[in-house]
């Protein structure tokens, strides 16, 4: 049986691949025409092309989306603090969060052909590789907070390809919320890595996404010595669900 699903497996992927593909096609000249009008405002316009190839993409290749809340829809810039399984995760995102937010994104993903132009004018860049060049993320993060735009951050800060809920988070996220006293969400992708394992693309396949929205972490009046423990109780609260829905 395995041998016979193999090709449709392999054409499966090539369809997605091809999907994935043409609707970035179709969506650059507006995106280069939007990058015009400057970060946030441009910046804003090119979310509302990439949530319609998000959500045209999904359906089309048999991805079936499923929000479920545990918290009331709010309107107020949050951070979002999301687990990450699976290079599906980013794709996602832009069809499910709140309009408008940026994500963090590595610097080096915007030498890709094409979809770098897309990338470097959609997400705040970080680069790690000096500390004056993290300064300067850190800093447009909190600019960005401040326009009325939400920040959405995988604070694992890499694909977990371990078998445990989650790896041990990084104080980015955490830092940015303290600093500027905005609430954290935690959300959970909770099918992304069986969609798209680790393991390859040609791996990818059709079935359920679910997306949970867990109640806001408020932050108000907490101080630089209170980030270890919000930072656990984040990664606790996310374990605890991300472990309930196995």
């Amino acid at each position: 049986m395995k041998l016979l699903l193999k090709p449709l497996q392999f054409v499966y992927a090539i369809y997605a691949s091809i999907l994935f593909l043409g609707i970035m096609l179709l969506i650059l000249p507006p995106i280069f025409l939007a990058s015009l009008f400057g970060r946030i405002k441009g910046g804003n316009i090119i979310f509302y092309f990439l949530w319609f190839w998000s959500n045209s993409w999904f359906p089309l290749v048999g991805m079936r989306v499923k929000r479920i809340y545990k918290c009331e829809k709010n309107n107020e810039p949050c951070i979002y603090v999301v687990n990450h399984r699976s290079y599906l995760d980013a794709a996602l995102a832009v069809g499910v969060m709140r309009l408008p937010f940026r994500p963090l994104g590595k610097i080096e993903l915007k030498k890709v052909p094409l979809f770098g132009f897309i990338y470097k004018n959609s997400v705040v860049l970080v680069d790690r590789s000096n500390a004056k060049a993290r300064s300067r993320s850190v800093r447009e993060m909190m600019n960005t907070l401040k326009e009325g735009v939400s920040i959405l951050i995988f604070p694992e800060g890499t694909t977990n390809e371990t078998d445990k809920p989650l790896q041990p988070f990084h104080n980015g996220a955490f830092r940015i919320a303290i600093e500027t006293q905005t609430p954290i969400q935690p959300v959970l992708y909770l099918d992304n890595g069986t969609r798209l394992p680790h393991s390859g693309f040609f791996k990818i396949n059709p079935g359920r996404c679910r997306i949970v929205y867990l109640p806001p972490v408020p932050v108000k009046g907490l101080g630089m010595d209170d980030l270890p423990a919000l930072k656990q109780q984040v990664f606790d609260i996310m374990e605890k669900e991300l472990i309930s829905w196995k």
